[in-house]
């Protein structure tokens, strides 16, 4: 379902590439596979082992260098980035990467996730003298490589890194290197591929598929990468536990055809939903999936549970982020600017409906009215996640938990509230057997906005008072 009217949404995506001719070009065609991540700027830093430039702007990849010269951006390295933003925080400041110039060199900082003591060490850093000129926690990290000493390397950057708290992958640019940073629990994506003899570094691997590379290998949790023109150079900055991927990038975040932490997305969707069809089944027709994150999972629950799988909802390629708001006097037809029943097919039928999860329940309600509005006799909501009692803080812009309708009803009180003739959620154990499958890799998963349980914590502190990104 479309991330603007659920209430999750993403928070940002990065690439890089070093040792290619292109290097720009095909950062901006990385970034454009990776647009799902974050609709509200974009951005590209280029170096020509001399210096790095760069242009980035507000809105998506297309319109942001639409008018953009290449020509201009040549070099053989680049970083690049897409943003979601929060309240607050969407100025052409906060636009990442975000670039610094200092006697010793330029630095080019990219970032997904977020620093959950970033305001701690905002404070520490403006007690210092330091004078921050955006309101993104990626800053933060800048200041505190550059008061680790002179120089950007290795050493700096780690000691750098052990001062932050939260869920990060980071890409950081200099002149003549590259680093490539993920988080000791490894919440949030980030893999290396190759193309030809050049080094590539993506949120997702539908980015490498994009531009023709192959993939390498994941960044491991607490790894610090470097890629130079001398090869590329791993050394751990903390200490490695188990990994704790976020599950909500299969659940929803991540494009179907990325593999996050050697799972492939789809295939990990689809067996939510076959999981889910053997939790909870019910009488039904037909199976109709959400568009688009539902579809996999409605797959598999209409190829597990024996009844035929129907396109009963179509999404409105045409309405983007920028379409004209409803006014409050027409707001019920938000919902049907981009998602509409197919009346011959839902029409008479009982429908379980596969949605990815239920945030506030205002839009689950929409649609559920929709489909008997159009004659659907039934409509059973079955939720291919458990239900999401808890915020995130780990970099999905998340509601309270007070907004939260799996924090503060039963699914029979869901149901009634949405119109639904009966709701059901997979359940913990069935979320982690679709993701986990390779028992001898590290393919752990956070749940915590599932299950309370946080695997990274900052002395209790749990408000978010920082923009994220």
């Amino acid at each position: 379902m479309l991330a603007e009217i659920k209430g999750i949404n993403e928070e940002c995506g990065v690439f890089g590439i070093w040792g290619h001719e292109k290097a720009a070009e095909l950062t901006y065609y990385g970034l454009h596979s990776m647009q799902h991540r974050g609709q509200e700027g974009a951005g590209i830093v280029v170096s020509d082992g001399k210096e790095l430039k760069a242009h980035k702007g507000l809105g998506l990849v297309n319109d942001v260098f639409k008018h953009a010269k290449f020509d201009d951006l040549a070099g053989q390295s680049a970083v690049g980035h897409v943003r979601y933003t929060t309240q607050g925080g969407r100025g052409i400041e906060n636009v990442q990467p975000l670039l610094f110039q200092s006697q010793s060199g330029g630095l080019a900082l990219a970032h997904n996730g977020n620093l959950m003591n970033a305001h701690k060490l905002r404070g520490e850093l403006e007690e210092q003298g330091s004078i921050l000129q955006t309101s993104s926690d990626t800053e933060v990290l800048a200041h505190l490589i550059k008061r680790s000493g002179n120089k950007t390397n290795e050493e700096t950057i780690a000691n750098a890194l052990n001062q932050v708290v939260g869920a990060y992958a980071y890409l950081i640019m200099k002149e003549d290197k590259m680093y490539a940073a993920l988080d000791p629990a490894g919440i949030r994506p980030l893999s290396i591929g190759r193309l030809g003899d050049a080094y590539v570094v993506a949120s997702e691997t539908c980015a490498f598929d994009q531009i023709g590379a192959t993939f390498e290998r994941e960044v491991l949790p607490g790894e610090l990468v470097t890629i130079s023109d001398e090869g590329i150079k791993s050394t751990r900055f903390a200490p490695r536990n188990g990994r704790k991927m976020c599950a909500m990038e299969y659940v929803y975040l991540s494009r179907p055809d990325s593999n996050v932490n050697h799972v492939n997305v789809h295939s990990s969707r689809k067996r939510m939903g076959i999981e889910l069809a053997k939790e909870s089944p019910v009488e039904a027709d037909i199976v109709v999936g959400v568009p688009d994150s539902s579809i996999s999972a409605a797959i598999g629950y209409a190829e597990e549970s024996g009844l035929p799988y129907e396109m009963g909802i179509i999404k409105n390629r045409y309405v983007g982020r920028t379409f004209i708001q409803p006014s409050q006097e027409l707001r019920e037809l938000g919902v049907k600017l981009k998602l509409s029943p197919v009346r011959g097919i839902v029409e008479g039928k009982r429908i379980v409906m596969i949605d990815d999860s239920i945030v506030r329940g205002t839009t689950s309600r929409r649609i559920v009215q929709m489909l008997k509005d159009a004659g659907a006799l039934e409509v059973h909501v079955r939720i291919a996640s458990p239900a999401i009692k808890n915020p995130c803080y780990y970099g999905i812009d998340m509601s309270t938990r007070k907004e939260l309708i799996g924090a503060n009803n039963t699914p029979e009180e869901i149901g009634e509230i949405i119109g639904a003739d009966s709701v059901a959620y997979l359940s913990e154990t069935g979320l982690e057997e679709a993701i986990v499958k390779d028992k001898t890799i590290n393919q752990g998963v956070c749940m915590a906005c599932m299950t309370g349980n946080y695997p990274v914590t900052k002395d209790g502190e749990t408000e978010i008072q920082y923009t994220k990104c």
